[in-house]
């Protein structure tokens, strides 16, 4: 089992930053590869970020690509997601989660490949 927690969500106005934490323990965290997910007020859940295990490989979504960054502390358990020149589309609840660390395709990087997730933290953003 591997436990996550979320923190670092509030409200922030359109064009500022925020930067959510997710804290692990459990099973041992560098065997897993770690994402960020949102879900939006009347939207379907969406893939948000990706990081490896050992922190080489990202993907992004295409609505997120060079405003944010995912990485990874495997010291402190912790993976992070900095995001910048934040938009209202950006609002939602944004969860944490941690999939076996297999080589999949970014397109392939779907909710269900991922076994545990963490509770959300809801980002707000105003115009």
């Amino acid at each position: 089992q591997v436990q996550l927690v979320e923190s670092g969500g509030g409200l922030v106005q359109a064009g500022g930053s925020l930067r959510l934490s997710c804290a692990a323990s459990g099973r041992s965290f560098s065997n897993y590869a770690m994402g960020w997910f949102r879900q939006g007020p009347g939207k379907e859940g969406e893939f948000v970020a990706d990081i490896s295990s050992s922190g080489a490989t990202t993907y992004y979504a295409d609505s997120v690509k060079g405003r944010f960054t995912i990485s990874r502390d495997s010291a402190k358990n912790t993976v992070d997601l900095q995001m910048n020149s934040l938009q209202p589309g950006d609002t939602a609840v944004y969860y944490c989660a941690a999939r076996p660390n297999t080589r999949v395709a970014a397109v392939a990087l779907t909710a269900a490949r991922y076994d545990y997730w963490g509770q959300g933290t809801q980002v707000t953003v105003s115009s």
